[in-house]
């Protein structure tokens, strides 16, 4: 690893967010189109996490408080959405309050970011289903839906057993894991995106596409949360099953990158002209990656340190904005599936970039 070079990028990083602060503002961005302009969604949706995320590790990497003032409030933001009359907060949680009240309690200390990061895993513990052993995915009539992204999203249940001592989050995490572990892996390491249970006997129906591109394919941004979720899911529980598990689909990914080491949007399209890229993939699975080269023996660590280094080197070289002072993101082409988000900048992407970026820096306080 060139530890010049990373902490190049660091620096570089630190003059994007900066100027991301004050072009952002109050927003709450998901996605920016080929202006560059994010746009304002609602604070219930899923990415909401995200900004205030990056701006944590910002703050934490360089000690700025420009970073911190811009974070700071958005857990209470959030946690409006528990008294609204609404349905909008789902499995998700993990991603929303993670990053926001989860770390900001983790670098500050302060009460309501604990408070609020329990109150988040209260509710997405209530979304378990002990007869078919797994999280609720969706809300609406998807009472039997499970999704490979879920994976990361129980980190919160992990931290609620830590933090308050009740071992019945970590049950439910890996009740769930092993369940997604059991029908969403399939035996060469792709995924699956959805998975259908019945939701009274929680036997196991079907599979679907989802954001995939057929039941039978790999969309590589659920590979990337497959990969993450599983090597965190063992860095929980110290259960093998689950490094096994990572390994698998890790291997599957780095061998299925084209050569460029960012991936298509799904690595089973066939003859299908979409080949559209997913940066958003690429720093999930990078930033997975240096996890799981964290906690394997040492003869094995080069591999899959290697293989996130050679991802991010491509994302920093070729996908990156920094001789665009104008536009509001970090990253280019990431793409939501075959239909939607197509090769446009994503929050969630710039957020797993800079984790990574950071973790080759040095940065230990992880909550995913």
């Amino acid at each position: 690893m060139s530890t010049a070079y990373w902490q190049e990028v660091m620096d570089k990083l630190d003059t994007k967010v900066t100027r991301m602060v004050e072009q952002i503002g109050g927003k709450c961005p998901h996605y920016a189109g080929k202006d560059g302009k994010f746009d304002d969604i609602g604070s219930d949706w899923w990415t909401s996490g995200f900004w205030p995320g990056l701006l944590w590790i910002m703050h934490d990497m360089t000690g700025k408080d420009v970073y911190k003032e811009a974070a700071w409030h958005w857990d209470a933001t959030l946690e409006e959405w528990f008294v609204k009359p609404t349905e909008e907060l789902h499995h998700d949680v993990g991603f929303q309050f993670l990053p926001t009240a989860v770390i900001k309690h983790t670098l500050t200390g302060d009460e309501d970011g604990l408070r609020r990061g329990i109150e988040a895993a209260n509710f997405l513990a209530a979304r378990y289903n002990p007869a078919g052993r797994f999280i609720r995915a969706w809300n609406a009539d998807k009472y039997g839906w499970v999704i490979i992204d879920c994976m990361l999203n129980i980190s919160l249940l992990f931290w609620a057993s830590k933090v308050t001592g009740d071992p019945r989050y970590k049950h439910i995490a890996i009740s769930h894991a092993e369940t997604t572990m059991q029908y969403g892996i399939r035996e060469d390491g792709s995924t699956k995106h959805i998975l259908s249970f019945d939701a009274e006997t929680g036997a196991y129906i079907e599979n679907f596409g989802g954001q995939g591109y057929s039941p039978e394919s790999c969309w590589s941004r659920g590979a990337s949360w497959g990969l993450y979720g599983f090597i965190n899911t063992y860095r929980h529980t110290g259960d093998v099953r689950f490094l096994h598990t990572a390994k698998r689909i890790a291997h599957y990914f780095i061998a299925a990158l084209p050569e460029d080491q960012v991936p298509y949007w799904d690595f089973r399209t066939g003859n299908d002209e979409r080949k559209y890229r997913d940066s958003s993939a690429a720093a999930i699975a990078a930033s997975g990656l240096l996890e799981l080269a964290d906690l394997v023996p040492l003869g094995e660590k080069s591999l899959y340190a290697d293989a996130a280094e050679r991802i991010l080197r491509s994302l920093t070289e070729n996908y990156a904005t920094w001789n665009q002072p104008e536009h509001e993101a970090i990253l280019t082409k990431g793409t939501g599936s075959g239909d939607s988000f197509i090769e446009v900048s994503l929050i969630y992407a710039d957020y797993y970039y800079i984790e990574a970026v950071s973790k080759l820096n040095g940065w230990k306080h992880r909550i995913f």
